[in-house]
C-alpha cells in the first residue's frame, strides 16, 4: 500500500482489508532470508519437512492449500436455477461501515500510485501493476478505465455451491468480503464469468497457484463445496506448488450487518 492510501483511508477500516495477492507475494522474501540466515539446520531438524523412509512424499503442510481442498465437501453443482445478482445484496455496499464503498477499498488496496477524489475514499486514477490474471499494467482512470473487481469465487458459482440454501446477511457477506476480491484486468474478468477452477485458469500462470489457494479459502471460510472435476483441477494445479499455503482469511465478518438486506 502507498502512503497517499494509507492516509487517505480511514483508520478503522485498514486492518479489516485482506490482502490476499500482495501477502502471499511477500512471504518468499521472508522464506529466503530465514533460509540464508539460518542454513539446512533447521530445516534437518524439523520432522514434518523429512520424506518418510518408504520414499512417500511429506504430507501437506498446516494450514495449507492442499490440506485444506482436502477437507472440502465435494458435491455435484446444484445448478443456476433460482440465481439472481440481487440476492447478494446492493453491489459494493459499504460493509465495513468505512463511508467508503467495497469497490474502492479494493481499488485502494491492489492498485498502485493511487489518486484519490475530495471525498478522500473515491479512487481517481492509479495504477494496476502485474495485473494477477494476465501479468500486464495497466492505467486506472475512474469512468474509462479497463480495470474491474472480479469476485474471485464468483457469485454466481457459489449458489450453485451452497449459497443457494444462505440467509441473504451471508450473501451479502460474501459478495462484499476483501477476501473473495481482485482488481484485475477487465477482459480477462469478463472471459472468466462465473467459471470454477475446471472451466478457467488465468492466463498468467505464474498466479495460479495463488488464484487456486484463494478460492479454497473461500470456500474454506464460507462452507462452500466443490465439484468433483473442480477438485481435480485444483489438485492439478497444486501438484506444481504442494506448499502453497492459504492467505488470511481477515477480518470481515460471514455475515452482513442487520441493516443490509436482499431478497430470499
Amino acid at each position: 500500500m502507498t502512503s497517499r492510501q494509507a492516509a487517505a483511508r480511514p483508520a478503522d477500516s485498514a486492518s479489516a482489508l485482506a490482502a490476499p495477492r500482495r501477502t502471499l507475494r511477500r512471504a518468499a522474501p521472508l522464506v529466503v532470508a530465514a533460509l540464508l540466515l539460518g542454513g539446512c539446520a533447521a530445516l534437518e531438524g524439523d520432522p514434518a519437512s523429512e520424506k518418510p523412509a518408504d520414499g512417500r512424499p511429506a504430507s501437506p503442510p498446516a494450514g495449507g492449500a492442499v490440506a485444506a481442498l482436502a477437507e472440502l465437501s465435494v458435491k455435484e453443482s446444484a445448478g443456476k436455477e433460482g440465481y439472481d445478482r440481487r440476492k447478494f445484496g446492493s453491489p459494493w455496499a459499504d460493509i465495513d461501515g468505512n463511508r467508503c464503498s467495497t469497490r474502492n477499498d479494493i481499488l485502494q488496496r491492489d492498485l498502485d500510485d493511487v489518486k484519490l477524489a475530495e471525498d478522500g475514499c473515491t479512487v481517481e486514477s492509479g495504477t494496476l501493476t502485474d495485473d494477477p490474471y494476465t501479468g500486464t499494467t495497466m492505467e486506472f482512470t475512474r469512468g474509462r478505465s479497463k480495470v474491474d473487481i472480479d469476485h474471485v469465487v464468483a457469485l454466481s458459482d457459489s449458489w450453485q455451491k451452497g449459497a443457494a440454501d444462505w440467509a441473504p446477511a451471508k450473501r451479502i457477506a460474501l459478495a462484499n468480503d476483501p477476501l473473495n476480491l481482485l482488481a484485475v484486468e477487465a477482459s480477462a474478468n469478463r472471459q472468466k464469468g462465473d467459471s470454477d477452477a475446471a472451466e478457467w485458469l488465468p492466463a498468467n500462470e505464474s498466479y495460479r497457484c495463488e488464484y487456486v489457494a484463494l478460492q479454497i479459502a473461500v470456500k474454506q471460510k464460507y462452507e462452500l463445496w466443490v465439484t468433483p472435476a473442480e477438485k481435480q483441477a485444483m489438485s492439478g494445479v497444486l501438484d506444481g506448488c504442494a506448499d502453497q499455503r492459504l492467505p488470511e482469511p481477515g477480518d470481515a465478518p460471514t455475515e452482513a450487518p442487520d441493516r443490509f438486506s436482499a431478497p430470499e
